[in-house]
């Protein structure tokens, strides 16, 4: 059969724009398809996906501005005049700097596409069969459309979800909203407890915004227990307000705040003002009008996750990458390679496939946390308790130590922070101590942990780790001298140190 393209990709964000371009440096005729719904409150974007527009990007920018308001304590404990009782921030030049970044890459994505001869459809598309999908365009040549490809690939990524709470759609935003929002956000509540609440949270807090965290039970479900428990007390120290509970319902008042009913765990109930809702509790692939079930392939309807085996779905020419498949990692770079292999399969003579263990991440809270391989719950459920050993410890980093970091004024009055850092690899006993589990908690996290990955993907053992020189003075080197393990009990926080607490 002639087919009009050899592949269509449904969904123009990190995964589909790889796989897309990979596919035609290898000299297949490709189309592309993008178009992205508006969020509940009408936000829209351009070409690049999530990660571009509404996730990584803006979310790391505005991480690094929340740090720098922070580092104003530590330039005056080191010499410099920034007088910080007075300091400000202005939000809309935050979002004019973070949104022109984003535009320009906007730009650039549509022009990578056109370089490599993608054809580019900014449109709706859903299956008519197999082989086909169908579209929808306006103008003079518009009208409904279809075109047929030997091989398509769904790549339409994942929206929020928001819970069927009375008045909590109407008025909250998500962050699809939140990076392009054109005022202040002023007090603000954060509802869930996944990564993105908290980084939203994190940031929002250093900027100077007063912020509570709602969350319905432990946060960073999935993490390591002690690695997350340890983020929110550094959260707490920094100023976030951190409680748990669900909203009830929702209204705005006469005075224009945001009025939320709140029933807490401990069984309390109460009604808080805020100027802004921010919904976090959780994302769901965009897989509806799509057509899926009429053409056979199988996906979850409650999830809406699509299951596959090598990102082929059950329709041997229909593949799936990135954040619709089921029990796979939500990570841009994991979508980028598994469509990058894909194509590679499909239009090359690669047999390589997607290797979805040891993929490192980071939480980019105000303290990152960064980790690969498994938690410590997740060790012991694979190998057993007796077959894991825990080596950790806690310290502060240089800067921190040096400057005397303080606890927010509700915190503490001219407290120090105290230990803002903490390094932990899960091991194996059985295997010669193999590392199975890499965690660290403290700045520039992900910076560190990107490096250790290689370490674990190669099979690095403890050993391998105590023989490597560390670089002095940084908290990485703190991973050279791990010696006290959980089970002995030992105090793990270490009482001095000028650099990953492995000295003095």
């Amino acid at each position: 059969m002639e087919y009009d393209f050899d592949l269509i990709v449904i969904g123009g964000g990190s995964g589909g724009m790889a796989c897309s371009k990979a596919a035609a440096s290898l000299g297949a005729k490709v189309a592309l398809f993008d178009y992205v719904k508006p969020s509940t409150q009408g936000t829209t974007w351009g070409l690049g996906g999530t990660c571009v527009n509404v996730g990584c990007v803006p979310k790391k920018l505005c991480h690094f501005a929340g740090l720098l308001g922070h580092s104003y304590h530590d330039g005056e404990a080191l010499g410099w005049n920034l007088n910080s009782q007075t300091k400000s921030h202005d939000w809309d030049k935050l979002i004019e700097t973070v949104m022109n970044h984003v535009r320009m890459l906007n730009f650039r994505y549509k022009v990578a596409l056109k370089n490599k001869n993608v054809t580019y459809i900014n449109a709706l598309a859903s299956f008519i069969d197999s082989n086909t999908v169908g579209y929808t365009i306006t103008g003079k040549d518009g009208g409904n459309k279809k075109l047929t490809a030997k091989y398509i690939v769904i790549a339409v990524g994942g929206r929020p979800y928001i819970p069927d709470i009375p008045g909590l759609r109407e008025y909250s935003i998500t962050s699809d909203d939140i990076f392009s929002l054109d005022h202040s956000p002023g007090k603000t509540l954060c509802i869930g407890s996944s990564y993105i609440s908290l980084e939203c949270a994190g940031f929002l807090t250093e900027l100077g915004y007063p912020v509570q965290v709602l969350a319905r039970s432990i946060l960073l479900r999935g993490f390591d227990r002690q690695c997350a428990e340890f983020i929110g007390s550094e959260m707490i120290d920094s100023g976030t307000k951190i409680t748990y509970g669900i909203p009830t319902k929702v209204t705005k008042g006469s005075d224009g705040k945001l009025n939320v009913a709140i029933s807490y765990n401990d069984g309390t109930a109460t009604i808080e003002k805020f100027d802004t809702i921010i919904v976090a509790a959780g994302r769901r692939p965009d897989v509806n009008g799509l057509n899926l079930m009429s053409i056979g392939v199988n996906y979850d309807p409650e999830s809406c996750k699509i299951p596959v085996v090598d990102e082929t779905t059950n329709i041997p020419n229909i593949f799936a990458i990135g954040d619709v498949c089921e029990g796979k990692q939500e990570l841009t770079p994991v979508a980028i390679r598994a469509g990058e292999l894909l194509v590679k399969r499909l239009f090359g003579n690669s047999t390589e496939k997607m290797n979805y263990n040891t993929i490192a991440t980071t939480v980019f809270t105000p303290n990152e946390y960064g980790n690969v391989g498994l938690s410590e719950e997740d060790a012991i459920a694979q190998f057993g308790v007796d077959d894991i050993e825990v080596y950790l410890t806690q310290f502060t980093t240089l800067e921190h130590s040096a400057c005397h970091r303080l606890k927010h004024p509700s915190i503490g009055d001219d407290e120090d922070r105290g230990h803002s850092c903490l390094s932990k690899l899960v091991c194996v006993k059985s295997q010669n101590e193999k590392v199975v589990g890499f965690h660290f908690v403290g700045p520039n996290a992900g910076e560190m942990t990107q490096g250790f990955a290689l370490a674990l993907k190669l099979g690095a053992t403890k050993a391998d780790f105590d023989g490597l020189v560390g670089i002095h003075p940084t908290d990485a080197e703190s991973f050279c001298a791990l010696s006290i393990t959980k089970r002995s009990g030992v105090d793990f926080a270490a009482v001095g140190g000028c650099g990953g607490g492995v000295c003095g």
